[in-house]
């Protein structure tokens, strides 16, 4: 085992400052992960050569793999930071933030889009709460448990950090967005609002632009079915699409 810890982290000071590299050293200590490291660094924020520095910043939560707040690039891959373990981590250990979203300060960046993108495809079951509507209608088990896998979506992005298509020459919605229109569309309730779902993806940005790279379902943490869920709403969309024009 090696003595130390090693990390090599990409910073940056404020959203429009040129990023730069910092590297760090702690002791070895047997499981670690990347979070308990940067959180033993912020104890006495120092360089391996000695100079004084501020904490790095990053975001974090649940620590669980659940908030998916802690995604960034380590060693190059988009990883959850809570659960990629020293260990397991070819030293020096380089930190990055995410690269598909804007940084706002060193591994902390703004997701902004992923949430626009929920918002777009109405990624919700529209209850407006005045009254108590009962009970909800049973689902079959076979499509309970599929909607389960889906719902385990904690908007990391490092499934649009992974993507060829989501760049800053296109709008591309992204797996995550499209995967939470399918758990949505089969809900009892939430297909209620299928179509104006299935027409946001059929807009600019919308499921054609996917370019089948299939990197989402690899980088997914949670192994969520990206890919089957593409494939499944390509189909509803080509059938709403036919549907429309043939009802002229």
């Amino acid at each position: 085992m090696p003595d130390k810890i090693q990390l090599d982290v990409k910073r940056q000071d404020s959203p429009l400052s040129s990023p730069y590299w910092e590297e760090y050293e702690i002791p070895y200590a047997p499981r670690h992960n990347v979070i308990s490291v940067l959180m033993e660094i912020a104890k006495d924020p120092k360089t391996r050569q000695g100079k004084p520095t501020s904490p790095v910043v990053y975001d974090r939560a649940c620590l669980e793999e659940v908030c998916g707040s802690c995604a960034m690039r380590i060693n190059g891959v988009s990883l959850m930071a809570c659960t990629a373990l020293i260990d397991k981590l070819e030293q020096p250990i380089r930190l990055e933030p995410l690269g598909k979203f804007p940084v706002l300060r060193d591994l902390a960046v703004d997701r902004s889009q992923m949430f626009d993108a929920l918002k777009r495809v109405k990624a919700w079951i529209p209850i407006d709460g005045t009254y108590d509507l009962g009970p909800g209608p049973r689902m079959p088990e076979p499509e309970r448990e599929i909607a389960y896998h889906y719902s385990q979506c904690i908007t990391c992005g490092n499934c649009l950090d992974v993507c060829p298509q989501v760049n800053d020459r296109s709008n591309f919605i992204g797996a995550s967005a499209i995967a939470q229109v399918r758990l949505f569309n089969t809900h009892p309730t939430g297909a209620m609002n299928a179509v104006e779902r299935i027409e946001a993806l059929m807009g600019d940005g919308g499921i054609d632009d996917c370019g089948n790279a299939q990197n989402c379902i690899r980088a997914c943490p949670k192994s969520i079915p990206l890919t089957t869920a593409i494939a499944e709403m390509y189909r509803a969309c080509t059938i709403h699409g036919l549907s429309k024009l043939f009802s002229r």
